[in-house]
């Protein structure tokens, strides 16, 4: 006999409201079934009613912990439709920033999979060195956690010479704790009984599913968008993509880990190369007709952006596919076979964020037409 037991919409483990139906026989789960859509918030269709230059706005708070690449991609796919060259020392303002919303955002994930498995003085550990970040990241832009650098043509502000020496001290200093850190959770104790081994994806299984970011890698698949199909200033540096064989939380936290080592390196030869120059160039008032695709590494996975223009300074239609609508799918190879204790560090380990991921299209069923709507929308068609 089996059960269904529901996590969420409003669980512990779960930090945003999203539904998962896990069927268990005993303390094994048998069978999963995803629920989404309880943190709609009507964004693709808030896009098409604002000019570009707005458009950019809300696209950085798709989502807080990623806005740095919601906006770089936005604003990559409108300025492939504008026919705007970016300046070569704004793509490494941009690639510079990229790389440090990365570190914070693998810091912030690594803190949050060790509360999960009840290690939280590893936790606080974490998040006290990501506030080095947060602090360079103030420095640069004026804000920690929105910095909104990226701008339609180039970038709001200059990395300044003032700023590379205190930008090394910060990345020395992460540098030696991050070693610290994988050293750990490749001996601990608690850890490895917690994630190695649990949550296994398989590598045709993440290829089948088309699994993104650390969640690929994690099972052994080279895909980083960021060597694969270069943008910004990533096709005139020198990096690793980094991959782990173990398939399991612990291949995708080790990932992670050692993703930031080799982003501290980027932002130090992006820094050491960037040329003399403008930050932005000039932007039109209006866009030609067009579709564009832009897409980026973000710290899940690759994020996707398609605008359509029909002239004018509004696009007419804008599509995100966030890497945890493209992870999603993994999670059930992932689940079945674990046990209920299991399932909060598994769920975590695909680094979650259902609030980028949630749409709601409306469908008339008795003509079959389809409409992407609004939040106020939604509210008016189910009062």
């Amino acid at each position: 006999m089996t059960f269904v037991l529901p996590i969420g919409p409003q669980h512990p483990a779960l930090k945003e409201p999203e539904h998962f139906r896990v069927e268990v026989k005993g303390e094994e789960v048998v069978d999963v079934d995803v629920r989404l859509g309880y943190v709609h918030r009507g964004i693709e269709r808030e896009l098409a009613r604002r000019s570009f230059a707005r458009g950019l706005f809300l696209s950085q708070r798709v989502c807080g912990i990623c806005t740095t690449h919601h906006g770089l991609c936005y604003c990559q796919a409108v300025e492939q439709l504008a026919g705007v060259e970016v300046p070569e020392r704004a793509e490494y303002a941009r690639t510079i920033m990229a790389e440090l919303e990365r570190i914070q955002s693998h810091l912030l994930w690594t803190g949050v999979a060790a509360h999960e498995i009840g290690f939280d003085t590893l936790f606080m550990l974490l998040w006290r060195d990501r506030e080095l970040v947060m602090d360079l990241r103030e420095l640069i832009s004026g804000n920690r956690v929105h910095p909104s650098m990226e701008t339609l043509g180039g970038v709001r502000w200059d990395i300044r010479p003032e700023h590379e020496l205190k930008v090394e001290r910060s990345l020395k200093k992460l540098e030696a704790e991050v070693k610290r850190y994988i050293d750990l959770f490749t001996s601990d104790r608690t850890i490895l009984a917690r994630c190695e081994g649990v949550g296994v994806l398989r590598r045709q299984d993440a290829l089948e599913l088309c699994a993104v970011g650390p969640t690929a890698r994690g099972s052994g698949v080279p895909f980083d968008v960021r060597r694969d199909d270069p943008y910004a200033a990533y096709g005139e540096l020198e990096f690793e993509v980094v991959t782990e064989e173990g398939q399991d939380v612990l291949a995708r936290a080790l990932v992670r880990l050692r993703e930031i080592m080799e982003s501290i390196e980027i932002i130090r030869e992006a820094i050491e190369a960037m040329p003399k120059g403008a930050l932005r160039a000039r932007f039109p008032p209006e866009v030609p007709d067009g579709e564009a695709v832009a897409r980026v590494e973000a710290p899940r996975g690759e994020l996707l952006y398609y605008v359509m223009a029909r002239g004018g300074d509004k696009p007419e239609r804008v599509r995100i596919r966030t890497p945890t609508y493209a992870n999603l799918a993994s999670l059930k190879p992932m689940l079945v076979g674990s046990t209920i204790a299991d399932v909060p560090i598994v769920l975590a380990s695909i680094d979650p964020c259902f609030s980028c991921t949630d749409r709601i299209t409306v469908v008339d069923v008795e003509t079959g037409a389809s409409k992407v709507v609004s939040k106020l929308e939604l509210r008016r068609r189910t009062s």
